[in-house]
């Protein structure tokens, strides 16, 4: 397999496989833009040069929009292999080159966002644990940090205090989210409507930066939706979905 890593100079040229092919598409556009504004801070966007959802994303952590504690690691956005990319040994080959340039930046580990269970977005703990990852911290909800240090005597990234126990004060529907993840540029919206057309307490929350990402009542930002205060999911929804849930 050949990789394709997308920078400054061909991001306008470059598919960037978690979304649709169309450059003019709004998520498109959006996540390009939240891309672009990260790589002088050191992000990188390793692609499969074939089409297709077969990439990793990862930053130094202290630029993460997470609410962690990791000075001196490498936090990994996303690794995601799908489709017809799966069982070649692609995440592998994504995973490998990661620690190769973060051992060579000098880091002392990295670190992901997983759960005990796999959920949506996020990272498989089977591969991870299968890789040498383990937990280090793990909110309320269940989302847990996983580090894979470079050096054991490296003290271990942890979130911080507003992200241990997951919860709003709101009533209704609160959502959080970011542009990081493409499909909420088309989603959130078409949510935000289907809410006020059902009269459904709803409100969207677009973290607009590092600090405010920092400081969110969750572990994940790309998307986070509560309930009367409680947390719910960060499986981004479409209307259907989210009209369902409401109706429970």
């Amino acid at each position: 397999m050949e990789y394709v890593r997308v920078t400054a100079d061909n991001i306008g040229t470059e598919h960037i496989c978690c979304a649709i092919s169309n450059n003019k598409d709004v998520q498109v556009a959006s996540k390009k833009a939240w891309l672009a504004d990260r790589f002088d801070e050191g992000l990188v966007f390793l692609k499969s040069a074939e089409r297709g959802k077969c990439f990793i994303e990862y930053l130094p952590a202290e630029f993460a929009w997470n609410p962690i504690e990791a000075d001196g690691y490498m936090y990994i956005d996303c690794l995601w292999v799908s489709g017809s990319f799966k069982g070649h040994g692609y995440s592998t080959d994504l995973l490998d080159a990661c620690i190769e340039d973060s051992k060579a930046k000098g880091k002392k580990g990295l670190c992901i966002l997983a759960a005990a269970k796999k959920k949506p977005f996020l990272a498989d703990p089977g591969f991870l644990g299968h890789k040498g990852f383990t937990v280090c911290d793990e909110a309320d909800n269940g989302i847990q940090l996983w580090v894979l240090p470079f050096d054991p005597a490296a003290e271990k990234p942890r979130f911080r205090e507003c992200a241990k126990h997951p919860r709003v004060s709101e009533e209704g529907f609160v959502l959080y989210y970011t542009n990081q993840c493409p499909f909420n540029a088309k989603y959130v919206p078409l949510v935000e409507a289907a809410a006020k057309e059902h009269g459904i307490p709803f409100r969207a929350i677009r973290l607009e930066n590092r600090e405010e990402a920092r400081n969110a009542p969750t572990p994940v930002t790309t998307y986070a939706l509560f309930r009367d205060g409680e947390y719910l999911t960060n499986e981004q929804m479409n209307e259907a979905k989210f009209l369902k849930l409401a109706s429970r």
